[in-house]
C-alpha cells in the first residue's frame, strides 16, 4: 500500500515537474481533462499554475467541508469591491492637442548634453523643440537628427529622471 502511495506520489510530481514544458495546447486539454470545462485563457504560465494546484488537491487531498464553509462564511462578511480602486491622477497639461510628457521640462528651458565631443543644446518651445534654427516635433526627431541615427529622445537627453536644464 504504501509502496503504491509512494508511486503515485512520483508520478504526480513528474507530471508537474513536465507542464512547463508542454505547449499552450496540451495545457488546454490537460485543463479540460483535470477541470472538466474548457479554460478561457492562452497564458501558459497561468495554466501550469492552475494545473499544478488542481493535481496537487486531487493527490493530495481538497479542502476539507468545514475549511471550505469557513471560507465562504468569510467572502460573505467580507466588503468586496466591484471595481478596482480610482487612482487620483495629476491634472493634464495640453502640449500640441496632446498631453504633455512629466519629463519635460517647462517650455523657455535649454537641454544640454554632450555627443560626439560636442555640446548640443536644445530649447523647449509650447509646441516642440529648436535645436539650429530648425524646429521638430518630438526630442526623438532631434535626437536622430544630431547623431543621425534612431534614439528615443528622452534616453538621449537623459530625461527619465528629473530634466536637467539651462535657463
Amino acid at each position: 500500500m504504501a509502496l503504491q502511495n509512494q508511486n503515485e506520489t512520483r508520478t504526480f510530481l513528474q507530471e508537474i515537474e513536465g507542464l512547463p514544458y508542454k505547449t499552450v495546447a496540451q495545457l488546454h486539454n490537460r485543463y479540460l481533462e483535470v477541470f472538466g470545462e474548457v479554460s478561457r485563457s492562452n497564458h501558459k504560465q497561468f495554466l501550469v499554475r492552475r494545473i499544478a494546484w488542481r493535481l496537487q488537491a486531487l493527490a493530495e487531498g481538497d479542502l476539507s467541508e468545514r475549511a471550505r464553509e469557513r471560507a465562504l462564511s468569510l467572502a460573505r462578511d467580507a466588503d468586496l469591491r466591484l471595481r478596482a480602486p480610482q487612482v487620483a491622477s495629476k491634472p493634464a497639461v495640453r502640449f500640441a492637442g496632446r498631453h504633455r510628457d512629466p519629463r519635460l521640462p517647462q517650455p523657455g528651458s535649454t537641454l544640454s548634453r554632450i555627443f560626439r565631443d560636442r555640446t548640443v543644446t536644445v530649447k523647449v518651445l509650447e509646441q516642440g523643440f529648436q535645436y539650429e534654427d530648425c524646429v521638430y516635433r518630438s526630442l526623438s526627431a532631434v535626437a536622430r537628427h544630431i547623431s543621425g541615427t534612431q534614439w528615443n529622445g528622452f534616453s538621449f537627453f537623459q530625461l527619465s529622471t528629473p530634466p536637467r536644464f539651462i535657463k
